[in-house]
């Protein structure tokens, strides 16, 4: 009788050891992965890319916004850089505000969602003369506004297509040749939360499958070529203060196009997926933690109220 008892008083003694092996496990790994998301988002320093890539950058969607800010840092870097933008005037102001921090700057006016084949000969013309250390595929569209696929206009489809997965795909392919041939390079694709934080993005379902495709793209580049030592990156941001996603002002979430830039210049090396901003980087992790579905249907009540102020503004103008 007395031996019974002691039996599962040691049993007991062993499940309470075990469960307490269990808590110590899950404290210290979740731990460790807490102090690491600390240290990448805001103690990690940021590689030299310039002894890391050195050539030239080539930055596409370079006259506003994120584009231009990139560009903005870069030079100050000291990296010689060729822009590749729509506006001819504004490539001419940038390359002038460039010139004076004391570096190279060349240009070519391109209307990516128009380009002639003569035109992308003469980019991939101009992007064999020179030794192309990273490039940045920037350039980038999206919805007039949020809309239902069956209301979308065939030309916005054709453009959303065209600029953000076949322009992002050319780009890349000019430039790996010279890269291999280095045995070094970065290629930083700007992505978006829409397809790499958001479960779904309904309304922008053609924006967020073309983002879609620039993620994948970038994972299977990364891998295809990293014997070559060339770093390919896909950066998703959320909302920046920008003439996309229409917001003006910045706040703790929405950072301006020189606070991103910044991140997203430390980040470049490191992961191959990121939303390099501090904050960005905490709301993916939230929404990482939360329910697909109520994700889903919190994110559809956002853009058909986004589409229904936008149907009412375009009412009231007519």
């Amino acid at each position: 009788m007395f031996e019974g008892v002691t039996m599962v008083s040691m049993e007991d003694g062993q499940v309470a050891r075990l469960a307490k092996a269990l808590a110590t496990l899950f404290v210290v790994k979740y731990g460790l992965e807490v102090l690491g998301f600390l240290y990448r988002t805001f103690l990690r320093p940021g590689k030299n890319l310039k002894k890391k890539y050195g050539g030239y950058v080539v930055v596409t969607g370079c006259t506003d916004g994120i584009g231009k800010a990139f560009c903005e840092e870069l030079a100050k870097m000291g990296f010689p850089l060729l822009l590749i933008s729509r506006t001819e005037s504004k490539l001419q102001d940038l390359a002038a505000d460039l010139e004076k921090k004391g570096v190279d700057v060349d240009y070519v006016a391109v209307d990516f969602a128009n380009a002639t084949q003569a035109k992308w000969k003469q980019v991939k013309a101009k992007i064999e003369s020179i030794d192309v250390g990273m490039l940045f595929n920037n350039v980038g569209v999206s919805y007039p506004h949020a809309q239902y696929l069956h209301e979308l206009d065939e030309d916005v489809v054709k453009q959303l297509i065209t600029v953000n997965v076949d322009c992002t795909t050319r780009m890349t392919k000019y430039v790996l040749p010279g890269m291999v041939k280095r045995g070094k390079g970065a290629i930083v694709n700007i992505g978006s939360g829409a397809a790499t934080v958001l479960p779904s993005d309904p309304l922008y379902s053609v924006y967020a499958g073309t983002k879609a495709y620039v993620d994948q793209f970038s994972k299977s580049l990364s891998v295809e070529y990293s014997k070559h030592n060339i770093d390919v990156q896909v950066q998703a941001p959320l909302f920046v203060v920008s003439k996309m996603s229409k917001i003006r002002r910045a706040s703790v979430t929405v950072p301006s196009p020189k606070g991103y830039a910044k991140a997203g210049l430390r980040a470049i090396g490191y992961e191959v997926r990121t939303s390099p901003y501090w904050s960005h980087s905490i709301i993916w992790a939230l929404i990482s933690a939360l329910p697909v579905s109520f994700m889903d249907k919190m994110r559809i009540g956002m853009t058909t109220d986004i589409r229904r102020r936008a149907l009412r503004k375009k009412n009231k103008a007519q």
